[in-house]
């Protein structure tokens, strides 16, 4: 199995996240179809219940209610959040909200086009004012390696079942846990990760899955390029598709939603499958 970072055959993706901060939903519902329409690949929102930045207390909407909305309202591009809090919802529920989404999606072609984008959560604030127990980033973690089997496993057992494997993102880069986690369960890895980290952490991802009798180029990379996290050049953007990322995402605040590097990045990605 491959213990090093390997190039990958799949096609460059662009994804973009709608952040469901500082808009009306109308504004939201109205930018994704245009994106849609743009040839975005994935639309993602994220999972939280108040602005990360901006007006702590502005304008915010709620991730998996949103998602099944814009589900219906799509036709071609797949969806979730970047990421899910799976703190705030129980195991068995998260698998059936996430079936009940693939399956509105799936009208038309009948292959749902929902993504479970997941993590172990982090923004306390949340935990604090809709009462969920905060514990530790190792609790949460924790909670997250035993939750993902328990979806795993209520996805086999729901009547209609999936319209497909739903695939697992999993975000985050912490070595000794996340990385495990994400070696186990994971279809795809998201990370903020510049080219000379995400080397390392692909070696460190190898390895885990090595322990787990999984071959590493299973695993679909995932980049942030575009937010207030990170800003990476297309040249920067060359040398992680080089590492093996295929899927880059910008993320845009609801502050307007600014998509005019999203063309830019489109036209990247054509020129880049084109090789």
């Amino acid at each position: 199995m491959s213990t090093t970072p390997t190039p990958t055959t799949r096609p460059v993706r662009i994804g973009v996240q709608l952040q469901p901060q500082h808009a009306r939903y109308e504004t939201i519902r109205d930018r994704a179809a245009e994106l849609e329409e743009l040839g975005v690949d994935i639309l993602f929102n994220w999972d939280h219940f108040f602005p990360l930045y901006g007006d702590r207390d502005g304008l915010h909407f709620e991730s998996w209610t949103m998602l099944a909305a814009l589900a219906e309202q799509t036709r071609r591009v797949e969806l979730g959040a970047l990421v899910n809090c799976n703190s705030y919802r129980n195991a068995h529920l998260q698998a059936d909200m996430a079936r009940t989404i693939d399956h509105i999606s799936a009208h038309g072609t009948g292959m749902g086009r929902f993504i479970l984008g997941t993590g172990s959560g982090w923004f306390e604030r949340d935990y604090d004012e809709y009462g969920f127990e905060f514990g530790t980033v190792g609790s949460r973690l924790d909670a997250l390696a035993a939750d993902l089997p328990t979806i795993e496993g209520r996805w086999a057992k729901l009547n209609p079942p999936p319209t497909r494997k739903i695939p697992v993102l999993i975000g985050g880069a912490g070595e000794k846990k996340t990385l495990r986690i994400v070696a186990r369960h994971a279809d795809i890895w998201h990370s903020y990760s510049d080219a000379s980290e995400m080397e390392h952490k692909l070696s460190v991802l190898a390895a885990h899955a090595d322990a787990v009798g999984r071959d590493v180029t299973e695993i679909e990379v995932s980049a942030g390029v575009v937010d207030t996290i990170a800003h990476r050049t297309f040249a920067e953007a060359d040398d992680l598709h080089a590492l093996g990322a295929t899927i880059f995402t910008l993320g845009l605040d609801g502050d307007g939603y600014d998509a005019s590097l999203v063309s830019e990045w489109l036209a990247w990605r054509d020129e880049v499958n084109a090789r």
